[in-house]
């Protein structure tokens, strides 16, 4: 039977309060492991550690055959069309839908909610993201929204043929919107989605500069629904395990994933879509090669206030304080490291789940994977 609209707004409500730690008690990549590169992460280690940005979920499991649901990323908490954030954008390789990208490119902004969602249901999600903003007050006069919408094809578990996620439970899931620890795994737009055979998802995870690099904060956030030989820490995971006598799930397809980037450093759109490629090294990092039949998107942007291109203070021109070009690596370093550790906490946080036709996807023996990295380490 389908819930109703307010029964998965309790769900995805309940997902963004219960402590991601507690998650059927898999943990994260770091508490698992250890951590991943050299810089240190924010309180939360999740997108949300860049101020102002908050996510929620809606989780659609009904019966043996739906599998999928929404993710929303906001920037800030202000009305988005009229305070227009700088983003930026890049398509790694472009197998795959992102609604908006092309404005994004051409004007160097968003004006709404990020959504994430599966293959069939981009529709919906842009339905969605322009319904609430035209209701946002303020917005009264409104006529052309760019709804910004990415996705991935979780048909494997998911009966996509029946595009069962609604205009509703887009709108939803960005009433949802919260900050604080961001659910990962089986939440969202990962509730149907495989990763080198395994059960892919939602993850996350945030770097924070030294201060005298200017104490700036990158979060990510992925939807992983890709690879086919996964690479942890420089380790063939699919090879060890065989190794140490452990299952290995079927072989995947090409897959997708979306990244996406957040930071409070002040960013021209320009060095933001420079950002948004310097994510593609996390992903290289866990095996990825970018296959013909992938979508691999990375879309960025900046919360910082001294960038916002808010209308009602716009006058024709602008002046707006950005950060150098001679200041941006260390943000590149922050952005890898973050991008990486927040695939592995997308296969880590997953759970084993089943779907349509019988199917099944198994999720990351995070206990043996762990016990390998360490042993290899020690």
């Amino acid at each position: 039977m389908k819930l109703s609209p307010v029964n998965l707004l309790v769900i995805a409500l309940a997902f963004m309060a219960a402590p991601v730690a507690a998650e059927d008690e898999r943990p994260r990549f770091r508490e698992a492991v250890g951590p991943v590169g050299v810089l240190p992460t924010g309180p939360l280690n999740a997108i949300t550690d860049v101020e102002g940005v908050t996510v929620g979920h809606v989780t659609l499991i009904e019966g043996e055959r739906i599998r999928t649901g929404v993710t929303a990323i906001l920037p800030h908490g202000g009305n988005l069309y009229q305070d227009k954030t700088p983003a930026g954008f890049y398509r790694a390789n472009g197998y795959g839908k992102f609604a908006g990208s092309t404005q994004i490119d051409e004007l160097g902004e968003i004006e709404t909610p990020i959504v994430l969602t599966n293959t069939l249901n981009v529709a919906e999600g842009m339905a969605g993201i322009i319904e609430w903003t035209l209701a946002q007050p303020g917005n009264e006069l409104v006529r052309s929204v760019n709804a910004v919408v990415g996705e991935t094809n979780d048909g494997y578990l998911n009966d996509i043929r029946r595009r069962a996620v609604s205009k509703r439970d887009v709108i939803n899931a960005i009433k949802a919107a919260k900050p604080g620890p961001v659910a990962e795994g089986n939440v969202g737009a990962g509730t149907g989605t495989r990763a080198f055979g395994y059960k892919g998802g939602i993850g996350t995870s945030s770097r924070q500069l030294p201060e005298k690099q200017g104490g700036y904060r990158v979060g990510v956030l992925v939807q992983s629904n890709y690879g086919r030989r996964l690479i942890i820490q420089g380790m063939a995971v699919d090879e060890a395990l065989q190794r140490a006598d452990s299952p290995l799930p079927a072989a995947a397809g090409d897959g997708s994933i979306i990244i996406v980037v957040a930071t409070d450093a002040p960013l021209s759109d320009r060095n933001l879509e420079r950002l948004a490629k310097r994510a593609v090294i996390g992903l290289a990092r866990t095996g990825s090669h970018m296959r013909n039949g992938s979508g691999d998107y990375v879309i960025a942007f900046s919360t910082a206030a001294e960038v916002r291109r808010s209308l009602l203070k716009r006058s024709g021109l602008g002046n707006y304080k950005v950060l150098s070009n001679a200041r941006q690596s260390p943000l590149y370093q922050a952005v890898a490291e973050a991008t990486e550790e927040a695939i592995y906490n997308s296969l880590f946080k997953a759970r084993t789940l089943g779907g349509k036709d019988g199917h099944r996807l198994p999720a990351l023996p995070a206990a043996a994977v762990a016990d390998l990295l360490k042993r290899r380490g020690g």
